[in-house]
Parts: C-alpha cells; sequence; structure tokens
C-alpha cells in the first residue's frame, strides 16, 4: 500500500501512452504521469529523507505543506492543542540543528515573558570566553569502588531498546554517539550486535527482564553479565528500576515486533508478547539493590553501575539512601527519570498520572543526597524532555551533573511523531522490526544528525554558561534559574524551592523532608 500511488502513476503512464496513438491528447496524460513516476523513483532511491523513501509520492503533499505560511501549518497539521507531547518549535529547533542548518531567527522571543512559569538563565555583565563544543563539558563518573571511571558528556542518549527501535535507529544511533564523542544507553532490550557495529560508547542498561543476561527461567545470569559487560566498548551499567512514562508498569515488547532476531538478543520466545516485569527478581530490599550494584560492578570489571528511577513515594527513595549508609555500598550514579519521558506503548493513565515529573524528582533526590552527607560521592543524572541548551541549563542548575536525552534523538533520526511504535508501521524506519520500512532510515546521513544535534545542543548551553560568566555547566547554580511566578513576581529556583544543606537530613537540624527521613 505505501507504493500503490507510485505503481499506479507507472501504470497510468504505460495505459495513456499505448492509447496515444490513437488519442493523441493522451500524451499530455502520459507525461504528467511519467514525470510523477520519475519524481517517485527519485524519492525510493534518495536517502535524505525516510518519509519519501518509504512513501514515493505521496509523501511529497507533506513538503507542499511544509512550504505554506508558518500560522497555516500550524493550525493544519502542528497544532500544539491536539495532544503531542512536543511543541512545534521544540520539534523545529531539533530538526534544524540535525540537519546543520540555520537555528537562528529574526525578531526576538516568541514566548510570553509575562506568563506565569516563564523562565530564564540570569546572565553576567562579565561573560566568559565560550568553550567551544565537544571541548571540556565532560563529567568523571566513578567512585572509589570504581576502578574504571568513563568520562561522559554532559548530554547522552537515554535509554531506547532494541525491538522497540530498528536495527538501523540502532546504527545510527550509536555511530552517531561515536562521532560526536559522547555514550548511548542501550535500553532494557539487551546489547545487540547493531549497538556493537560502530563502536560508539555504551552505557548497558539492565531491567527487570535481564534480557541478554537471563537464564531460560527469566532469572540474572551473572556469567552472560560478566562476559557482555566487560566488553571495552560497555562504559557503564545501569540498573533500571522504573521508567518514567509507566512507572510501576515493567515493560511491554508487542508479539508483532519480537522476532526471531530480537528473541536471541533477549533469551526470549519468538513471536510472543516480551514482558518485562514490574520489579526485579535479584533483589526485595534496598539493601539487595545496593549489593546487586556491587554485584555488577564487581562482575563488569570495575566499571561505574548505577541505577536509574522516575521518583515515587519519597520515603521509598530515603530508604535507599539510608541503605548506603549502613551498608557503606555506593552506586556511582543515579539517574532520576521525569513523569514526562516518553515510550513506545503505555496505559494512558500511567502515563499522564503516575510518576514525578523530572524537576520535582530531581530536586528530591538532590536534596536527600545532599542531607544524607553523600551528594559528593555520587553523580545525579536527569532523563525527560531535554531537547534543547537552556532544558539542559536548566536540569543543570537544580543539581543534574548530566542530561540524557531520548525523543530528541529520535527526531534527529526523523521520527515525525507518528505514534505508531507499538504497531511495527513505523513511516519512517525509526521504530519497526519490518524490513522494507527500515530501509528508510539510511544510517550514514542520520548518524550525523545524531552527531549535528548533540553538537549544536552542547553549543548552545556553551552559550549560555558563558553568558551568565561560568566557565564549566557544573558551576550553574539555582540561583542562575529565574522564574515568574506571577505578573508581579519573579524568583530563582533558589527562593520558590527549598535546599538542603549537607548532613541536614542526618543531624536533625530540620528541614521540609524531615517528617519522610
Amino acid at each position: 500500500m505505501r507504493y500503490l500511488i507510485y505503481f499506479l502513476c507507472i501504470a497510468l503512464t504505460v495505459g495513456f501512452a499505448a492509447t496515444a496513438l490513437a488519442e493523441p491528447v493522451a500524451w499530455w496524460a502520459a507525461a504528467f504521469f511519467a514525470v510523477l513516476s520519475i519524481v517517485g523513483t527519485i524519492d525510493l532511491l534518495q536517502t535524505r529523507h525516510s518519509l519519501r523513501r518509504n512513501y514515493p509520492v505521496t509523501a511529497r503533499i507533506r513538503w507542499l505543506f511544509e512550504a505554506l505560511r508558518p500560522e497555516l501549518r500550524q493550525y493544519l497539521f502542528e497544532s500544539d492543542e491536539d495532544g503531542t507531547p512536543f511543541s512545534r518549535d521544540q520539534r523545529a529547533l531539533v530538526y534544524q540543528r540535525a540537519k546543520n542548518t540555520n537555528d537562528k531567527r529574526p525578531f526576538g522571543t516568541e514566548l510570553d515573558v509575562y506568563a506565569d512559569g516563564y523562565e530564564w538563565i540570569n546572565h553576567s555583565v562579565a561573560p566568559t570566553e565560550k568553550c567551544k563544543p565537544g571541548e571540556g563539558f565532560r563529567i568523571t563518573i566513578g567512585g572509589v569502588s570504581c576502578s574504571k571511571p568513563y568520562s561522559a558528556s554532559v548530554f547522552n542518549i537515554s535509554a531506547m531498546s532494541f525491538g522497540a527501535l530498528s536495527p538501523n535507529a540502532i546504527r545510527a544511533l550509536n555511530r552517531g554517539a561515536r562521532l560526536g564523542g559522547f555514550a548511548h544507553d542501550t535500553g532494557e532490550g539487551g546489547l545487540s550486535t547493531y549497538h556493537r557495529e560502530n563502536g560508539g560508547d555504551l552505557i548497558w542498561e539492565i531491567g527487570s527482564g535481564y534480557f541478554g543476561c537471563r537464564t531460560k527461567q527469566g532469572e540474572f545470569d551473572p556469567d552472560r553479565f560478566s562476559a557482555t559487560a566487560q566488553l571495552d566498548q560497555v562504559k557503564m551499567v545501569e540498573i533500571k528500576l522504573s521508567q518514567g512514562a509507566k512507572p510501576g508498569h515493567g515493560g511491554v515488547l508487542p508479539a508483532a515486533k519480537v522476532t526471531r532476531e530480537i528473541s536471541e538478543v533477549r533469551g526470549v520466545p519468538a513471536g510472543v508478547d516480551c514482558i518485562s516485569p514490574p520489579y526485579h527478581k535479584a533483589f526485595s530490599s534496598p539493601e539487595g539493590l545496593l549489593q546487586f550494584v556491587q554485584q555488577l560492578r564487581h562482575l563488569s570489571g570495575g566499571k561505574p553501575t548505577g541505577f536509574k528511577l522516575c521518583i515515587g513515594h519519597p520515603v521509598e527513595f530515603m530508604a535507599i539512601v539510608k541503605a548506603m549508609l549502613s551498608t557503606e555500598i555506593l552506586p556511582d550514579f543515579i539517574v532520576v527519570d521525569g513523569a514526562e519521558g516518553g515510550t513506545g506503548a503505555a496505559p494512558l493513565e500511567l502515563t499522564d498520572h503516575v510518576g514525578t515529573p523530572l524537576r520535582e524528582g530531581l530536586i528530591l533526590a538532590q536534596n536527600v543526597l545532599v542531607g544524607a552527607g553523600l551528594r559528593e560521592r555520587i553523580h545525579l543524572a536527569a532523563s525527560g524532555k531535554v531537547t534543547s541548551g537552556f532544558s539542559l541549563a536548566a536540569n543543570l542548575a537544580l543539581g543534574a551533573d548530566w542530561c540524557n536525552a531520548a525523543r530528541g534523538f529520535m527526531f534527529a533520526l526523523g521520527c515525525v511523531q507518528s505514534r505508531s511504535c507499538h504497531t511495527d508501521r513505523c513511516p519512517t524506519g525509526v521504530a519497526t522490526q519490518n524490513r522494507t520500512r527500515q530501509r528508510a532510515l539510511v544510517v550514514p546521513d542520520k548518524a550525523q544528525r545524531v552527531a549535528n544535534f548533540h553538537r549544536q545542543t552542547v553549543a548552545a548551553l556553551a552559550e549560555m554558561v558563558a553568558a551568565a560568566g561560568l566557565k564549566h555547566p557544573s558551576d550553574l547554580t539555582p540561583a542562575h534559574l529565574c522564574r515568574r511566578t506571577d505578573l508581579n513576581m519573579v524568583q530563582t529556583a533558589a527562593e520558590f524551592y527549598s535546599f538542603l544543606e549537607p548532613r541536614q537530613l542526618i543531624e536533625d537540624r530540620g528541614s521540609p523532608l524531615g517528617h519522610y527521613w
């Protein structure tokens, strides 16, 4: 069906040409459809536009409307009121940076600077020299128990599994990570050959299904884990406790997407729904989690090991932190995933109404670690709707050491947010295991776009850091982030959020979190 219009144009060209001797006017029709056939052939063979490769001739309608006035295009196709999780401006910014086109605009801000919630970064009258993209903006991750610390970029690819994404999408993401010198999180779907083809740095995520390191019964297999974790390309290990888009739910890869290849990578039956349980079997308590962290760090040869979670009950996160104090076992890092994070498929209620949004979760994690006197020994990352230099700066100002992004990099691959991820009918070849649809995503072209998006977004962060008079993103503090909280009221994040002093919880010096602790 994707090629129907193209084949119809060819058939009509032949048909009208055959009748042209009897009806000369048919030559005009034959010429018209011949032009469309040539256009369709060009669409099939070109490598820059995924939609045109998958929908020859038909996809041209989209480019026609993109040429219309922005206002008309917004109301016809990109209204921010249609429930899409990313605004028109956010998506346009990603596309521009991925394609290495001009992301500047004339006349000034289009935002209402007097609206409640408008935010900005305070600048300095003494700005510093801007750091060049790719230089300096790195974080060394690894505590005293880690023998192989990793120097990570402040901006990396968040967890997206092979199976949810196509082989070509995985190849392009990893190749882009290698080109740009940043890390690629495998997601919980296992570490496939496609992750390894291009040699980009990997963060291996271990979910509750233990895909790639499980026994036939679905239990954790230490030997299989160790064999993969000690690969040079694996730089860090991340235990997934929960995902922002569907915390407490686990994961599902629909049977239609569980090919024989995926079944081999994950160690599950082909053609059957692949279920990630909502909880881990390898541990059942905060102390057990930390012992699992220690076990994986040892089995990986001393690589940085931590966990990812969407914050839920504050007392449960605090219980984990108290277990760190009692066992003296610390993760090297914690990734806080916001409830606004994305997924290929999840129940609507969980997506919209379960889980703590990133900012509140990040601040809680920051406060508890600071209040317990552990913040200097554990790195903290933020994940969820990060698409711009400002969103990076805001998260870093509130306590994150680095940020991860998923959908921004998917847009760089060519995702048009058709919301067909769970059907195996992705129109751009990003989220499908259908071989003919995958061909639309040309790896070298999209890998370069992934690297471009990363480079230009970090460059935008560098400009903001320099404008604030700072030398490194780690110098950003809550006092740099401002928000209009009312028509006549502006506050810094240091004023409208509460931040704890070091060891304030342990020494019981009073705090808004004291009753939870």
